[in-house]
């Protein structure tokens, strides 16, 4: 796993075997990740999302604590992967990152609390696959409007987006930090310390 340049975000480059039969690769494996990332991914839940081409996704985020860590393939297809750091404070605060994710490089981000993540598939039917450190909860989700050129965000332009209601009603980054949503880099980085030393 190599870092990115949003601090709390990774990516996993793994080497994958094809033969006749098809292929194999590990996408976790929990000793590299800890070494890596100076904690463990403990997985309350795992999630699958199937889109069409175009489909939109995030920019979603949870309260911190405890937020919601992701660590995301894709299994079929290929999405374009993206995190935003929207913690306010932080040295690269309003900054995306983004990481091609298909079923040919098999490559996975991990994405820690306090940090945005969208995708866009880029083919029909792709495939997502993704454990959470912490299960849905409503009531502490929240988004940002993917489009908000503030986040420069470089989606295809050859790939319509198609957004659900609720990703395009969502605030823009000023938006979501003038009502408070937005996390607080020093509150991310104080539960990044209690995760790391148990």
């Amino acid at each position: 796993m190599r870092p990115l340049g949003i601090e709390g975000s990774w990516v996993l480059e793994p080497k994958v075997f094809p033969d006749d039969r098809g292929s194999f690769h590990e996408w976790f494996r929990g000793e590299e990740f800890r070494e890596a990332t100076g904690r463990d991914l403990s997985l309350a839940q795992a999630n699958c999302s199937v889109s069409r081409r175009g489909v939109l996704r995030g920019v979603h985020f949870a309260d911190v604590p405890p937020s919601q860590a992701k660590y995301v393939t894709c299994v079929r297809g290929a999405v374009l992967d993206v995190v935003v750091d929207i913690r306010v404070g932080s040295p690269t605060y309003g900054m995306s990152e983004a990481i091609r994710l298909d079923d040919d490089t098999r490559h996975a981000v991990f994405i820690a609390e306090g940090l945005g993540h969208a995708f866009m598939a880029l083919t029909d039917d792709a495939t997502v696959v993704y454990l959470c450190s912490e299960g849905y909860a409503p009531d502490r989700e929240h988004g940002i409007h993917p489009l908000d050129p503030a986040l420069g965000i470089e989606w295809p332009d050859s790939v319509p987006p198609v957004l659900s209601p609720k990703d395009a009603q969502a605030p823009t980054l000023a938006e979501a930090e003038r009502q408070g949503l937005l996390p607080s880099y020093e509150a991310c980085r104080a539960y990044y310390e209690r995760l790391r030393s148990g």
